[in-house]
């Protein structure tokens, strides 16, 4: 079974040059970036390898420069198809067990050329099977070939060699084994960078999924009136392969950044349409031509509007990062700073640290970079702690209550302010106060110019409560203004925390207070204000007892129209106690005008009944007269409802003319009544 090795020893790929990874710059959000270079030499080509997982973000961000030859011609990769699909589009097959007359019987009409001791056999193959064993041999294998018109019988497994003179079919095989080769490692994809000629120097950029650098500071306080703050970066390298010099920068921010599928091969599902094959072809009947004109004259303004000229291109944006920055080269990084095991904090004599810290900053738009300046190595599956910040900064010690969290003692606390140029990113913070460990804390991250409060151990020192002198008021007030009634509920509610200091020491206590919506401070002012909560900075002495009273009050009010009310509902008010005797004499003005007026209207309606009453009236005699007046003898029957019929229409004149004086003194009414509503107050 020597063909398989042979074919495989034919479809040997010359290996592609490798780019070194030169860049990283990691980010808060999930992603890396990554900077490769080397050179190519003429006819090479660049290959990278990643993670299956890493291929959307590749194909997403992947950027390739070249320096020199004719430029970059392709960027192929592996498919993420199943090795089956991708095997597929060949016309052969090698299966797992497949023996050589299997090979070769697929190749029928295929030249082939095998080389049988010292002689040289060439031929067309015609097939190629297994013999059954006998006694005196085993399994043999029987290829057919047909050789200058003749049909030869040769057995393939005797044969030193066998190659296919088609060079097509040699190529197929390389690609083949090239499928299979690349399929063994499920982890990685391929990605191959095609020069287009010429020895070159190739740069490969892309943006990968990291882990995101972590932050962790030391806030030391000496003898020196600014505390040393000193900022270790936490980077981890899981990348698969070493970091060999690296130049590496952190970027605090939170740029968006997501996931595209672009690796997986997308299928379209098509209808299946096939012609009528049975049926006999009829005539097909074309119609004229309807407003030939008015479609030509469409067409051209679609050609015009092809022709039109593109808009001009946007404007470049800036980049979410510096390019090219020079980084003085350097020896590893790792040997330049102490080991966290081996921190010791300045003592009491206000010794600076030995450790520096030693990367560029600059603002990124929105977000800050730190570049280290040295150039790193971490190899891989390690992690290593990085200096990038370490200087002095302003901060002055405080003592932080929330009476929310339900504990009596304050919180030791420091106000940090960052007055470098310098963004402080969040992380957390281990406190060293006089040579000794005094807790622990976590900050957000500190733009330039802003502050922050931190809070790193219990102030048994001090005991705070709010059980005492606290109480809640409830006051209302009724005004009425151009006819509206508005009363107003006012709740004043007082907190008053009593701070008890044993300590000999005065204090400055930071009692943070839930901002509520609707409530507003009275007479009073926060020192600061955050989306959740007052800050009242209270100064306490030493073994003192204070008290500090927030005082709120929530406003809320409701307003009726009087002219909306009944008599019934405008009484009510009268009687409402919480009224004064003028308020409630004025809306009685008002509830004696709306009760004539309501009587008034009812008698309108009486008097609106009793005319519809006699019109119904007039038109039963009316009906009853004209029946009569056909009837003999019936004179004397219509001349009383003639009577009925004049008397009925006296009364409606009457009735009338009273529902035109009620209208009148309805509107006489109405008119004193709004004047009186527009010109009352109290």
């Amino acid at each position: 079974m020597r063909f398989i090795p042979l074919l495989i020893a034919s479809a040997v790929i010359l290996p592609a040059a490798e780019l070194d990874v030169v860049k990283v710059v990691l980010y808060k959000h999930g992603v890396g970036y990554f900077e490769r270079a080397g050179a190519v030499e003429t006819g090479d080509s660049a290959e990278l390898q990643f993670k299956a997982e890493e291929m959307d973000d590749v194909l997403k961000s992947l950027t390739v420069r070249q320096t020199g030859g004719d430029g970059v011609s392709a960027v192929r990769y592996d498919s993420s198809d199943p090795l089956s699909k991708r095997l597929e589009v060949f016309p052969f097959h090698l299966g797992r067990s497949i023996s050589l007359d299997e090979i070769l019987d697929q190749f029928k009409g295929s030249q082939v050329e095998l080389v049988i001791g010292s002689e040289r056999i060439v031929g067309t193959v015609l097939s190629a099977r297994s013999l059954p064993p006998t006694e005196e041999q085993g399994e043999m294998q029987q290829l057919l070939l047909l050789a200058d018109g003749a049909i030869l019988t040769v057995d393939p497994q005797s044969a030193r060699s066998i190659r296919f003179l088609d060079s097509k079919i040699q190529s197929q095989f390389a690609d083949y084994l090239s499928v299979i080769s690349r399929s063994r490692n499920t982890e990685k994809r391929s990605v191959t960078i095609e020069s287009a000629g010429g020895a070159s120097s190739v740069s490969a950029s892309y943006v990968v999924p990291t882990p995101i650098w972590k932050t962790s500071y030391r806030l030391v306080f000496d003898a020196q009136d600014q505390p040393l703050l000193e900022g270790w970066a936490i980077v981890d390298n899981t990348s698969g392969e070493d970091w060999e010099d690296v130049r590496l920068s952190l970027v605090s921010g939170l740029p968006v950044s997501f996931i595209s599928r672009l690796y997986e091969p997308r299928y379209l599902q098509r209808p299946v349409v096939q012609l009528a094959q049975d049926r006999a072809v009829r005539p097909t009947v074309y119609g004229g031509a309807i407003e030939e004109a008015e479609m030509a004259a469409d067409e051209a303004n679609v050609a015009g509007y092809a022709a039109a000229a593109p808009p001009p291109p946007a404007p470049k944006k800036s980049s979410a990062y510096r390019q090219n920055v020079p980084v003085p080269l350097g020896r590893n990084y790792q040997m330049e700073f102490a080991p966290l095991p081996g921190f010791t904090p300045p003592n009491a004599s206000g010794a600076n640290s030995t450790v520096a810290a030693t990367a560029e900053r600059a603002e990124l738009g929105d977000l800050f970079e730190y570049a280290i300046e040295k150039p790193v190595t971490i190899r891989k599956s390690e992690s290593a702690m990085l200096p990038f910040f370490g200087e002095r900064v302003e901060a002055r010690r405080l003592y932080i209550y929330d009476d929310a969290k339900g504990s009596q003692h304050p919180m030791n606390a420091a106000e940090i302010v960052n007055q470098t140029d310098a963004t402080l990113d969040g992380g957390a913070i281990t406190v060293y106060d006089a040579g000794a460990y005094a807790g622990e804390a976590l900050v957000e991250t500190i733009k330039a110019g802003d502050k922050r409060l931190i809070s790193y151990a219990v102030d048994l020192g001090t005991r705070i409560t709010s059980a005492f002198d606290s109480d809640s008021k409830l006051q209302r007030e009724i005004s009425f203004n151009r006819g509206i009634l508005t009363t107003q509920n006012a709740v004043t509610e007082t907190k008053t925390f009593t701070i008890r200091n044993v300590d000999d020491s005065s204090k400055t206590i930071v009692i943070e207070h839930p901002v509520r919506p609707g409530y507003k401070l009275v007479d009073m002012k926060a020192a600061e204000t955050t989306a959740k909560a007052y800050r009242f900075e209270v100064p306490v002495d030493g073994d003192a007892l204070e008290k500090f009273a927030v005082v709120e009050r929530r406003i809320f009010s409701q307003s009726h129209a009087v002219t909306d009310m009944n008599p019934d509902q405008l009484s009510r008010w009268v009687t409402n106690k919480e009224l004064d005797a003028d308020g409630r004499a004025k809306l009685g003005e008002i509830l004696d005008a709306k009760r004539e007026i309501a009587d008034l209207n009812q008698q309108l309606k009486r008097a609106d009944q009793r005319v519809n009453e006699l019109t119904q009236d007039q038109s039963r005699l009316r009906n009853n007269i004209s029946t009569l007046r056909s009837v003999p003898g019936q004179q004397q029957k219509v001349q009383e409802y003639a009577e009925n019929l004049a008397a009925t229409d006296g009364d409606i004149v009457r009735t009338n003319d009273q529902r035109v004086d009620l209208r009148a003194q309805i509107d006489q009414r109405q008119t004193a009544l709004n004047t009186l509503i527009e010109t009352m107050e109290f």
